[in-house]
């Protein structure tokens, strides 16, 4: 079992930074596989980036390309999403999930990811 809390949303102007941070809890952190998904309002929910166990391996939607990085620190049980160059239509509650997988692959799609978080809101104004 593994608890997610996200934190990190807000509202920023279009061309401005956010650092949305995941904690996990419960047991062995290391072998999940992270991801980060958003949900637009009146859009279904979208995955963004995704992480494998080690941080080796990434995988980043064509929207958010070289503008959103994903990360973590296995000694602190926590995932992060920096945004970049933020848009408004980057406008939605981000989520962060978690699926048990080892080595390199990650997860990327709604159904591989067994646990969830709350969300944090991200508003980018123009």
């Amino acid at each position: 079992q593994v608890q997610l809390v996200e934190s990190g949303g807000g509202l920023v102007q279009a061309g401005g930074s956010l650092r949305l941070s995941c904690a996990a809890s419960g047991r062995a952190f290391s072998t999940y596989a992270m991801g980060w998904f958003r949900q637009a309002p009146g859009k279904e929910r979208e995955s963004v980036a995704a992480i494998s166990w080690s941080g080796g391996t990434t995988r980043y939607a064509d929207s958010v390309k070289g503008r959103f990085t994903i990360s973590r620190d296995n000694a602190k049980n926590t995932v992060y999403l920096q945004l970049n160059s933020l848009k408004p239509e980057d406008t939605a509650v981000y989520y962060c999930a978690a699926v048990q997988l080892m080595g390199p692959r990650t997860g990327w799609y709604i159904h591989e990811y067994d646990y969830w978080g709350q969300g944090t809101q991200v508003t980018v104004s123009s």
